[in-house]
């Protein structure tokens, strides 16, 4: 009796080990998820520039920061030669709870951005919309904040969407100088749809 029961256990502990391998391998051999290129991006009067996509969030985000996971993340930087910048960012959760957990934390981030900014710099004024959900992989929510600094002159615009397919929730965002009515909405959501689409 004492052998059956040891054989049994080796047995469960061998197949608990080839269970182990194969989600380790499997999870390995994991696709990355794709980014942007700079033809998919909404349309500028001076043509895009890209870096390479690099390990880790962006060195600063006026909204998002320190809400992703480092070892989990990656971004890319994208401008132009008037100024106009923007940016994907995207991180692969564990699980797919955890991911729809982090893509809700990313959009109250947005939402609650310009209070934030707002505490920060004393006279700075400003509107936040919702822009509505856009219907791809587990869906996307896209956000504009509209900022304007009365004494100084200055007039922001950006654009932010928070999108998620399976447990990989990616954040892409779009800002230049101006207003809401010089911002390329339609093309910005339409670049967001791709940005998801195209993560894997």
């Amino acid at each position: 009796m004492k052998y059956i029961r040891t054989a049994a256990v080796t047995t469960a502990a061998v197949a608990m080990t080839v269970a182990s391998l194969t989600t380790t391998t499997a999870a390995a051999a994991a696709p990355a998820p794709e980014f942007l290129s700079v033809s998919e991006l909404p349309a500028s009067s001076t043509p895009w520039s890209a870096d390479p996509v690099r390990p880790g969030p962006p060195e600063y985000s006026m909204c998002t920061e320190g809400v992703v996971s480092k070892g989990r993340t990656r971004h890319r930087e994208f401008r132009t030669e008037l100024d106009t910048t923007a940016r994907q960012t995207t991180t692969v959760a564990p699980t797919v709870a955890k991911a729809k957990v982090l893509a809700a934390q990313l959009r109250r981030a947005v939402e609650t951005c310009l209070d934030r900014l707002k505490a920060e710099y004393p006279g700075i004024e400003g509107e936040t919309l919702h822009h509505g959900r856009i219907g791809v992989e587990g869906g996307a929510h896209v956000y504009s904040i509209d900022t304007a600094h009365p004494e100084v002159g200055s007039t922001d615009i950006g654009l932010y969407a928070v999108g998620r397919d399976g447990r990989t929730v990616t954040v892409v965002e779009w800002g230049q100088l101006g207003d809401l009515d010089g911002a390329p909405l339609r093309g910005f959501k339409k670049t967001t749809r791709t940005a998801v689409a195209k993560l894997y």
